[in-house]
């Protein structure tokens, strides 16, 4: 006998920031209703999916399709909305991936292992992230092939927020100015997630190159850096080409507009 049920669901500046000037739309709450489920009185269980629907299978493990957006929990457990357009400040917050939506920037990569992790998920390693980004060939420099780049296909080299909000003048910027939750806003700027459909690595993983840069779990370095990769839409070029890129000038609790990130996880052996 099958019994349909109805679900609901609710959804230090120096340096390390000049090379990030050389580089709308608020996540609200909505509620929809699901089709009925039918359920099955008994039978088999059926086999555990190799990667959840909003992650695609890369080897071994899982990547998300999207970049990452969160929302916060509370203490009961229950999840709330977070504007992507501001900053984590010690909230604790569980990573989603989606098509559509405004991806999270202003987080660190603490904050983002973190995310991950409440999401059952891990930060992708450097490793992870490039094979996913370029394919099984390694010859490849951008998620749509080759090694020659093609301007526009990814949502990547256009304009520094910080120089069109507050100039030129970089001995006059502030590390509040970088994370100046209006500088996402600005037009032509970061995209929902998806909006670059040529923008897709062979195994379908969505802007990889570009929109936000991506944190990547990877030990500090003698400086106490930590590593970000795959550019943002201000500059995916001049650390690297399309995959390849990568920026190695920021400590693991630094964050700005740029930084988002993306969650991995071992894949189920089917």
């Amino acid at each position: 006998m099958l019994i349909a049920m109805q679900l609901a669901t609710r959804i230090t500046l120096p340096l390390a920031l000049l090379s990030l000037a050389g580089c709308a739309v608020t996540a609200a709450t909505t509620t929809r209703t699901s089709p009925p489920v039918a359920f099955a009185a008994a039978g088999p269980p059926s086999l555990p999916r190799a990667c959840p629907p909003e992650m695609t299978r890369v080897e071994g493990y899982c990547v998300d399709k999207w970049e990452a957006y969160v929302v916060e929990i509370d203490a009961a457990g229950r999840e709330r909305p977070h504007s992507p357009y501001e900053v984590v400040r010690g909230a604790r917050v569980r990573a989603k991936s989606a098509p559509g939506v405004i991806p999270q920037g202003y987080l660190s990569q603490i904050e983002a292992r973190a995310a991950c992790q409440e999401a059952g998920k891990r930060l992708c390693s450097q490793t992870e992230f490039t094979r996913a980004c370029r394919g099984p060939d390694k010859s490849n420099f951008y998620p749509y092939g080759g090694q020659k780049h093609e301007r526009g296909v990814c949502n990547e080299g256009k304009f520094s927020g910080v120089t069109v909000m507050f100039g030129r003048d970089a001995q006059r910027w502030t590390y509040a100015n970088f994370n100046d939750p209006r500088l996402n806003h600005l037009v032509g700027g970061l995209a929902p997630t998806g909006s670059f459909e040529g923008c897709v690595s062979p195994e379908g993983a969505y802007d990889m190159v570009g929109n936000l840069h991506e944190w990547v779990e990877a030990s500090p370095d003698r400086h106490h850096h930590v590593r970000f990769r795959g550019g943002s839409y201000g500059d995916a070029e001049l650390n690297g080409p399309g995959c390849l890129y990568v920026t190695s000038a920021h400590e693991a609790e630094y964050h700005d507009y740029t930084t988002g990130f993306r969650c991995c996880k071992d894949a189920n052996e089917e």
